[in-house]
């Protein structure tokens, strides 16, 4: 007979084996927080967390929902395409407002994450289909779907909150790992490897075009030199080269953290913002998204964007503009709609998004 040695008295079955403990009153990394991974069992820490502006591991709060609704309107029985369904937050709400009669069609290159998506929407009675692919390919969907078009093409080009805790991934400067940054594991190039290949005059362009670092020639400078004696391969060694570059110390940072009333950004956030988007071609492939979107609407469809920095949101204001100007829309938001200051408390993630949609002209008679 198998006892508890707990001094429980209780039996347990021959398979049992207890969850790791971890030292402390509080768990210290992503994978000991066992609680929030299944928050939907523990309403009340859900509420302390999200009380203190936090983001419950293993989950992702959907960006500027009442507005995205609101902009692109959508109706019982039409057709959307989520172009990045991440956790399915923003795919949740259109599902709600296009009923059993609509459909929505549901893109992700995260395999992972487009598999917990799919149980969590399973239960919905909105006809889904789901892709493991970029979104570039929403036009390729169209035959296979036998489509003539859409009515709501989003993409929120921000991060999951899921990817971004989770150390595997590389993604945070906060979390110990392996400088990965792959969003599609299929992709053969990490972090790391760019890192160690690319030239300074590469490096530097892409911190610059792609985060506005402005000390982006002396990191780049600071990589070429240091890979030369060690590969950078982790999370921590790439942000203490960036603190070195810019004279600091972990232990400078945290104390200008604690006097500062609003905290500022992290000085390796710039860095590691460029590296991700420069791994996955996000670029690339929000160009492609923006020239394809036209032909994919139908006529008096609208399109919505929410990005989260200067690069993106110029690509797509742009876009949106030209279209304008040619005659493809019909109409466009004349400012990028921005979270309130309540949202932006209760989520601080959300702080620089950035919302555009356009709407596209309707066919004269």
């Amino acid at each position: 007979m198998n006892v508890d040695q707990s001094g429980s008295g209780e039996q347990q079955s021959p398979n049992h084996r207890r969850r790791p403990r971890y030292s402390g009153t509080h768990p210290k990394n992503y994978r000991q927080k066992y609680k929030e991974h299944n928050i939907a069992a523990h309403p009340d820490l859900k509420a302390h967390l999200r009380a203190k502006g936090k983001t419950p591991a293993g989950s992702h709060i959907p960006v500027l929902i009442e507005e995205v609704l609101g902009c692109l309107k959508p109706k019982p029985g039409q057709v959307v395409v989520d172009c990045t369904v991440g956790y399915g937050g923003h795919s949740l709400g259109f599902i709600k407002q296009i009923g059993p009669t609509g459909r929505l069609i549901a893109f992700d290159v995260d395999s992972t994450e487009l598999e917990r998506t799919r149980k969590r929407l399973g239960k919905e009675k909105t006809p889904i289909s789901f892709y493991h692919s970029n979104f570039a390919g929403i036009a390729n969907v169209l035959n296979k779907e036998k489509l003539d078009g859409y009515d709501i093409i989003f993409a929120d080009l921000g991060v999951s909150s899921m990817q971004i805790d989770n150390p595997e991934r590389g993604i945070s400067y906060k979390n110990e790992g392996p400088l990965d940054m792959r969003m599609d594991d299929r992709l053969k190039r990490t972090g790391a490897d760019l890192l160690n290949s690319l030239s300074e005059e590469e490096l530097g362009r892409a911190f610059w075009e792609l985060s506005d670092e402005p000390d982006y020639q002396e990191i780049a400078r600071t990589i070429v030199a240091q890979r030369g004696v060690q590969p950078i391969t982790t999370v921590s060694q790439l942000v203490r080269l960036v603190f070195a570059v810019k004279g600091l110390t972990i232990n400078s940072w945290k104390k200008k953290q604690r006097n500062s009333k609003f905290g500022s950004l992290h000085p390796a956030a710039r860095t590691f913002q460029a590296l991700r988007i420069l791994v996955n071609d996000e670029l690339g492939s929000l160009k492609e998204l923006l020239r394809l979107a036209p032909y994919c609407l139908r006529p008096g469809g609208r399109i919505g964007i929410i990005s989260f920095h200067s690069g993106e949101d110029r690509l797509v204001k742009q876009s949106f503009r030209d279209g304008v100007q040619t005659g493809i829309y019909q109409s466009a938001s004349q400012n990028a709609i921005v979270p309130r200051i309540k949202e932006i408390m209760s989520n601080p993630r959300c702080a620089s998004a950035k919302f555009r949609w356009a709407t596209k002209r309707e066919v004269k008679m």
